[in-house]
């Protein structure tokens, strides 16, 4: 039997060890968590006990010791207050390895699903509704109740992610605890901690609770919902959803970050700077080997100066589709060989950097081309008290959250919520940029006037000097259903990636075709003109993304070539005399793009890359000089 109980323990141990060890779960409870989740013991009836806690009159709030228990009261919800405490008679010690808890999940569920769960899963709004003291009356879900747990969630939710699986499975999960979980109460000092735990063998997750001191019957069990934040304005900031406060008297100035930000993303991204060297020179008409593992070009590429090669060895090209990083040794050993990417690209491609980089055409609120953007890692409260400012103002407040580093619009949610804006920060890295909320609509025959984005293909030839040209060819992406400001979950009225969803129409118009039809909707705004204006916003970008050395720009090695997607969008605003004008708002700058519509349609794309790139041979391709 020993032996078996050992078998056990390090089968456990092997699953679950790092993730206990990273949520700070002391080893000493290991064993019998293990033995709770095996048997699905939930025993914590045994030790505790869920209290109802009257609520303060107002004739009663001079007293000012009830003051600080109101606020620290985060249980929202407009109905009664509860707090949980020991109520086993022996009370319960922290060194006790039986001392460890399991929790149950009364709700898991992404972001984007979470109305029509409500709406359709039997029960769920009412046990919603009743956790957070939501009045629901009835049997059927109403559009009000729905709206109301939508809103108070914010105030019981928690996540966690996947660290593995497709890019969709990595998406955040957000869950609710159950009753027992969700009365748990917040304290500075806490006399418990908690942690999430997905259980493998029965693929469910569940949160675990363990005593951080001993504690005596009748004492309270709080947790820190700030846990691991010691700034204390930070801690302020991530408190609001439950302790309503102004942080007005932040400025909401955002100046470029320092050097050492750009140095500190250097290292983590492990990328080696090259040495410098002399531009190569090669003969006029050598044939140049490209060593590639994108599909798209070893089909489509067929200039007759390109041979390709199995042998990254004797390439004279490397054209990959992941990110190259040992630039230093290239430099140093094969100088002459071209390659696809630039070192610190990132500073364009990755949302966090394009914000901060782009604050050198526009002060600390950035340039009008791109939508003012919070890093809510670094700029939370900056970000809090503008959206408050704005608030007081009666401005626009909706917001766009989204992943520094994922594409195809995955995990990115738009919000007029603060406390949802605040608690999205806690599931990945997010920046938070202003939502166009007056974008320049396209008339859809059969739906009406939708939002759409426009994606450019540029090719960046040479930072030193900037040589920059975008391909002739611009592609086109529609909303589903005509735009308004509402229904903020709905994907098909405020996103224009359908290629991806399943069963989703995905509408498709050439750019030759789009443009006589934006003129006859548009007749004041010629098309070249608003191109025009487009290409100063790229000519802009890559001045000031080119304009410091690497780290705190793209480096100028000259063996380097690229080409970019650039997404952007039309919204309406007025010039400094007070005219209506289209302003070009770039939303992401995306590395080595999926090429797929564009050697579709147009056979030549990747010989006019290649020429323009490698060749310098633009002028007979469909491609023009921007900078």
């Amino acid at each position: 039997m020993a032996g078996d109980a050992e078998g056990q323990r390090a089968a456990f141990v092997a699953l679950h060890g790092a993730a206990l060890s990273a949520s700070g779960v002391p080893e000493r409870y290991w064993d019998s968590l293990g033995h709770k989740l095996r048997g699905e013991v939930f025993d914590a009836g045994d030790y505790f006990g869920i209290m109802q806690v009257e609520e303060v009159d107002d004739e009663e709030e001079g007293d000012e010791e009830m003051e600080e228990q109101l606020k620290k009261k985060p249980n929202p919800g407009n109905g009664p207050c509860f707090k949980v405490i020991v109520t086993n008679e022996n009370g319960l010690q922290a060194s006790n390895p039986n001392s460890v808890f399991l929790i149950d999940h009364a709700w898991t569920y992404r972001v984007e699903h979470a109305r029509q769960q409500l709406l359709h899963v039997p029960g769920l709004l009412h046990r919603m509704a009743t956790l957070m003291g939501i009045d629901f009356h009835g049997e059927l879900p109403d559009e009000g109740s729905v709206e109301q747990v939508l809103q108070d969630m914010w105030k019981y939710n928690q996540t966690y992610q996947l660290s593995q699986g497709t890019a969709e499975e990595k998406v955040p999960v957000w869950y609710i605890m159950d009753e027992f979980g969700s009365r748990i109460q917040h304290s500075d000092q806490p006399s418990f901690a908690a942690a999430p735990l997905f259980y493998v063998p029965q693929q469910i997750a569940y949160t675990v609770l363990w005593p951080l001191r001993d504690l005596e019957t009748g004492d309270e069990v709080t947790r820190d919902y700030a846990y691991g934040e010691t700034d204390r304005l930070v801690r302020r900031c991530v408190l609001l959803p439950w302790v309503p406060t102004e942080v007005l008297d932040v400025s909401c100035v955002t100046p470029e970050p320092p050097d050492e930000y750009y140095q500190a993303i250097l290292a983590e991204n492990k990328e080696k700077l090259p040495a410098v060297i002399n531009p190569p020179v090669y003969a006029k008409d050598k044939v140049f080997k490209v060593f590639t593992d994108i599909q798209q070009v070893l089909n489509n590429l067929t200039h007759p100066r390109f041979v390709f090669t199995d042998n990254e060895g004797e390439a004279d090209i490397l054209y990959n589709f992941s990110h190259f990083k040992d630039y230093r040794k290239l430099s140093e050993e094969r100088p002459e060989v071209m390659l696809n990417q630039f070192p610190c690209e990132n500073l364009l491609t990755v949302k966090d950097c394009l914000a901060s980089i782009a604050r050198r055409a526009g002060g600390p609120d950035g340039p009008r081309w791109l939508p003012r953007t919070f890093n809510l890692q670094t700029e939370l409260p900056q970000f809090i008290s503008y959206f408050q400012q704005r608030e007081r103002r009666g401005e626009d407040n909706h917001w766009i959250c989204k992943p520094w580093n994922l594409a195809r619009s995955l995990d990115t949610h738009i919000t007029n919520s603060l406390n949802s804006i605040i608690r999205h920060r806690e599931s990945s890295p997010k920046v938070v940029c202003k939502y166009i909320e007056n974008p320049v609509l396209f008339p859809r025959e059969d739906v009406g006037l939708v939002k759409f984005d426009i994606r450019y293909v540029v090719l960046l030839r040479s930072t030193k000097p900037l040589r920059l040209f975008s391909y002739d060819v611009f592609w086109l992406r529609f909303s589903n259903r005509a735009f308004s400001l509402d229904d903020l979950d709905d994907y098909e009225k405020h996103f224009t990636v359908m290629n991806y969803a399943p069963g989703v129409t995905l509408k498709q118009v050439h750019c030759e075709d789009f443009i006589p039809l934006f003129e006859k909707q548009y007749p004041e705004y010629p098309w070249t003109a608003v191109q025009a204006d487009i290409f100063k916003a790229f000519a802009e970008l890559f001045q000031v993304a080119s304009a410091k050395p690497a780290p705190l720009g793209i480096c100028d090695y000259p063996s380097s070539r690229a080409i970019y997607a650039i997404d952007l969008m039309l919204k309406w605003d007025t010039s400094r005399d007070g005219k209506r004008i289209m302003q070009p708002q770039i939303l992401e700058v995306n590395f080595n793009p999926d090429c797929d519509r564009a050697c579709k349609y147009h056979p030549t794309f990747f010989n006019d890359v290649f020429s323009t790139l490698f060749l310098d041979e633009p002028d007979n391709c469909h491609v023009t000089c921007i900078v």
